[in-house]
Order: structure tokens, then sequence, then C-alpha cells
């Protein structure tokens, strides 16, 4: 079988789509990028926003398009809501829920496998990355109001340590050199068993039984991070990078999205954060446009975020949600008002992004060096990320895709720094 993946959404969807392709892989199928090649179209489904919900419907039809005798499998959360409207799009044969998402790839196939009792097919990163996503938590018991992720994904529930483990050596195995650990909740991890600190237990134990050379962290909520918890990037090997949610910067919005911190609260985390974390880049989320947020509760949220110079933020227009609570709230916001909100924090995310990459300016940072962008008579451009996660761009005499140099630093255009070589270090 020939299948092409797609995935909408975010680094969980990532983390599950890329297990379904080694599963795939390692049963011997052809994992494909154009559709008019594959047999077998597998996409997994976001319906986070409304915009996310039609994304996900323009794949399915224009695979159809290019492959009007191929099948298609869909999962995640669009899939888990809207079942029937999307088992109604041409080429589906196949809708599975969140639920039946580990399977899968034994629904389609037939076939059972371990695929950690495979060896890997070859000491490089396969399919082409140099960073692996690694589910280690599914779900959420927040009950933010605008979400509809927690009636899509349900409670939460951690994977053993143990389990996780395993994977990450068999990836580390594979050629990859750093892995991102992903979750619906990915603090609350270990929460669902009792251990409060769950987290900081997982990560020493990656710290401690693998030789994974880099460990990053997604994002994290405020409320789930225990005293100490920053403690743990004494390691090198944890990326200097933090992404904490904080969707927005008035305490009054904050109540009625009912999130479970304040702006007190959140400026204690980024403090203690700072200071155990030296050249940290921290980034947020924020959600513009959220009913009931007045033209003086957007410019609160506004002066919050300046005073904690975060170094990029991810903007998002709130979008109604059905069976959210927020979409029953009164005064919602008008789309032009949201629009025009969501250019003033895209406009400043650019500056503040470029203000911290001034303050890296001739130092030097680790780069994994992930593609090859094209080439000059001085040798090949290649691009990467930084641990704490800058684009990098540089020129090199020798292909450095998947390997770890220590780089010095240079000026940041057009979205990246450019970079000099100085060391290489792994592998």
């Amino acid at each position: 079988m020939k299948a092409q993946l797609r995935m909408v959404g975010c680094r969980l969807n990532q983390s599950e789509i890329d297990t379904m392709a080694r599963q795939l892989s390692a049963l011997g199928h052809e994992i494909v990028d154009s559709a008019a090649e594959a047999d077998h179209f597998i996409i997994n489904t976001c319906a986070v926003t409304s915009e996310a919900a039609k994304t996900s419907r323009k794949l399915i039809r224009d695979f159809h398009r290019a492959n009007p005798e191929g099948e298609t499998t869909v999962t995640g959360c669009y899939a888990q809501l809207a079942p029937q409207e999307i088992g109604r799009l041409p080429s589906v044969r196949r809708v599975v829920d969140n639920a039946g998402k580990s399977t899968l790839v034994s629904q389609i196939t037939g076939e059972e496998i371990d695929i950690f009792d495979s060896e890997p097919l070859e000491r490089e990163a396969p399919f082409g990355r140099t960073r692996a996503f690694v589910k280690v938590q599914d779900g959420c018991d927040q009950a933010c109001t605008f979400c509809v992720t927690t009636i899509a994904r349900g409670a939460g529930r951690s994977r053993p340590i143990s389990e996780v483990l395993r994977e990450v050596n068999y990836l580390h195995a594979a050629g990859y050199q750093e892995i991102v650990l992903t979750g619906v909740h990915l603090g609350s991890y270990g929460h669902d068993r009792g251990e409060r600190a769950g987290l900081s237990l997982l990560v020493t134990a990656l710290l401690q039984d693998t030789d994974m050379p880099r460990i990053r962290l997604s994002s994290l909520e405020p409320w789930d991070l225990e005293p100490g918890f920053f403690n743990l990037w004494e390691s090198q090997r944890l990326c200097r990078h933090l992404h904490l949610p904080l969707q927005s910067g008035c305490d009054r919005t904050l109540k009625r999205m009912r999130r479970n911190t304040s702006q007190r609260q959140f400026r204690h985390l980024v403090e203690q954060a700072r200071d155990s974390i030296p050249a940290l880049r921290l980034t947020s989320d924020v959600i513009v446009g959220f009913p009931g947020e007045t033209d003086e509760e957007f410019a609160e949220s506004e002066r919050f975020i300046r005073e904690l110079d975060f170094a990029g933020l991810h903007v998002f227009r709130y979008s109604s949600r059905p069976g959210t609570p927020a979409s029953r709230m009164r005064r919602q916001v008008s789309d032009g008002v949201k629009k025009a909100r969501s250019g003033r924090l895209r406009a400043l995310s650019r500056r503040m992004e470029a203000r911290f990459a001034a303050e890296l300016r001739g130092t030097e940072g680790e780069v994994l060096w992930e593609q090859v962008d094209g080439a000059t008579p001085q040798g090949f451009t290649i691009s990467g990320y930084s641990d704490n996660y800058m684009r990098v761009r540089c020129v090199h005499p020798r292909d450095l895709t998947n390997i770890i140099t220590s780089t010095e630093l240079g000026a940041y255009t057009d979205g990246a720094i450019h970079g000099r070589v100085k060391e290489v270090l792994s592998p």
C-alpha cells in the first residue's frame, strides 16, 4: 500500500500522524507525498476552530480530486465531533474516533504491529525528520469555556513512563536527535495516577535512562508546574524554550475563560522560569475577541503582554465552537474588531521576536540542522533550530542535516538568524 498522511492542528496531532507513518513503514508500506500516487489517505483532523474544521474538509476533497480511486481514513477531533458529516465526504471509507486512533493502522491493514520490536530500517531520521513528536498524555480535565478539545479528547490520561522511555530509545536508535514531548494538557502528566509531580518524574527518567541529545517540551499550562520544576534545566539536554499559554492578559477576561491563572500568578511563574533558565525563549498563546472583551480589556491584555516581553506569540481570533459555554455568552465581538486586534498583536509578536534575536547576536548556541534549502558557490544553504527554538540559517560546505553544532549567532533577517558553524557536537 502507498499511503499519504496529513494532519491539521497541534503538535499532538503531529505526534500521532508520525507514529502512524512509522507503523506503516515498519509493515513494509510506502509513505508518499503525492496524493496521485497514494492508495490510501489518512488525515488526523482538528476542530479547535471553525477554520481548522474547514481545512480538514478541504484536504479530504483535495485528495479525492487528485485520486478518485483512493480511499480515505479520517480521525482526530473533528472526526470525533462530526463523524456523520465527515462520512458523507467523497472517498471517505472509514471514520475513526479518538479512542480508536491507536489501532488505526491495524484497522486499515489488518496487521498487528509492535513498532518497537522492529529494528530501524536505516540509520537516519525516518521520513526526513530530525525531531520526533512523542505523545505522552491525552485528554484534559480543565474546562476552559472556549475549548472544544475536552469534549473531543475526553478526560486526562497518561502513558506509563516505561512505555515513553521505550519509544524514545527506539527513536534515538533510528537517528533522531531531538524529541518533543506533547499532550493535550502536558503539564498534567501523571495527575490521573495521583502523581502531582508526574511531568518532573518523566523528564528526570528521560534524562537518566535515554541518550536522546535534545529534549523539548511543548505547550505547558501555567497552573500545572510545581515548585522547583525549572531546576530540571540544569541539564543542557533540555531545550531552553517554554510555551506557556496565557490566552488573555486581562484578569476579567481570564475569569470568563475559566482559566486557572491571573496576571499576578502568571508574572510570578515567568519570573521563576527566567531566573532559572539563562537565555530562555518564552512564547505564548493569546485569543483576541473573546465574548465580552471590551476595548479596555484588550488594551489591558496588550499592556500585560508587553510587560512580560514574550519572544513570540501565537495569536488566535476567538472562534465559537458548538457545545462550549463561550458559544452561549452574550456580547460576541465582531469579526472586524477581532481582525484589528489580531493584527496589532501579530505585529507586536514580530517585534518581540526580533528583539530577542538581537539579544542573542554574538553568542553561541546549539543548532540542530534540519534541511538543505539550496546551494551557493560557497556551499549548502541549510536551516535548523537553536535549542531555544529560533530558526537559524547558514552556508556550509557540508550537508549538516540531522547534526547538532555549536553555532555563532549573527544578524536576524527574514525570520531567521544567520549563523556560523563553530563545532560539530552530535552525532
